[in-house]
């Protein structure tokens, strides 16, 4: 099962969830409604490599994927799914670059 960590008032993570709903491959984890999910993304977020860049430039990193390997990736086609088109408006960062 693929783990995704997001959150509902993110744009890119709904567009992800969306793309889900009904699939049991994925399991889709809100950071925003318990503080028990928070914990498990951050332990990801303060460990993991593929966050160096993110932590850079003060963003979240979600949505996040950790794959059934382990793998743990910010590119929703490495889970199979499809990237939110950037031209669907802007992005939940304050300067509309991402989450």
């Amino acid at each position: 099962m693929i783990k995704i960590y997001g959150m509902s008032t993110c744009r890119d993570c709904v567009y992800v969830e969306e793309q889900v709903k009904g699939n049991p491959d994925y399991e889709v984890i809100d950071i925003g409604q318990s503080v028990r999910n928070l914990k498990a993304f951050l332990r990801l977020r303060d460990r993991e490599p593929v966050f160096e860049r993110v932590r850079r430039a003060s963003v979240v990193g979600i949505p996040c994927f950790v794959l059934e390997d382990g793998t743990v990736t910010l590119t929703p086609e490495d889970a199979g799914l499809r990237s939110r088109p950037v031209d669907e408006g802007a992005a939940c960062s304050l300067d509309g670059t991402g989450c």
